[in-house]
């Protein structure tokens, strides 16, 4: 599918979402996913794309302050779940994290809500997202809805993204998603960059 206008790589950003060993573990195709993850930050880096990983974890004080009319939270305040100092909440140790890349750690189920990440991406002249991450119907789906509300261009990296339930990744990736994101695969990355998909 031709794009509808050229990608400017200084004007990119990659985001890995939710690349936890915790979240991993929920999708039957968890060990392939970090190695394409990798293969695309690859492809980002070389052409100086900014790159950004997102993780969802609690710190103590978050806990409190999470209502118990949150339907998806409640549970995991009370049982004092997802700790920040738990192993299965860091970003997963074969990632190519590197001490320059964007960092957010969030308490909610999209990217941008509980973080500064709009702030940092505006911050170095952000206008088109790339993204991976896991889930389909969890981070990917609600930080699509944010970032397009946002007036993010958006593409989306569909053998980077995965979630437990099939037929709603289904769905997602070719009913829903298209109407507001562009969709390929890590493979036709480079040449997005390059200018030549």
């Amino acid at each position: 599918m031709p794009h509808s206008q050229p990608v400017d790589p200084s004007q990119c950003a990659l985001l890995i979402m939710d690349y936890q060993p915790a979240v991993l573990g929920l999708v039957s195709d968890g060990d392939k996913l970090t190695g394409r993850a990798n293969e695309a930050i690859d492809v980002a880096r070389r052409h100086g794309v900014t790159v950004g990983f997102v993780r969802i974890a609690f710190e103590d004080d978050d806990y409190a302050i999470v209502p118990a009319t949150n339907r998806s939270f409640s549970a995991v305040a009370a049982g004092r779940q997802l700790h920040a100092s738990s192993a299965a909440m860091a970003l997963h140790p074969d990632l190519a994290v590197r001490p320059d890349d964007i960092v957010v750690r969030k308490t909610r189920v999209g990217g941008f809500s509980t973080t500064n990440l709009d702030e940092q991406l505006t911050n170095l002249g952000v206008t088109t997202l790339i993204l991976a991450g896991l889930t389909t119907s969890g981070v990917v789906l609600s930080t699509v809805r944010d970032a397009a509300d946002r007036d993010y261009r958006l593409i989306l990296l569909s053998d980077c993204i995965s979630d437990p339930r099939q037929e709603v990744h289904t769905v997602l990736m070719e009913q829903v998603f298209p109407g507001q994101a562009e969709i390929i695969t890590t493979a036709g990355l480079h040449e997005l960059l390059e200018g030549t998909a």
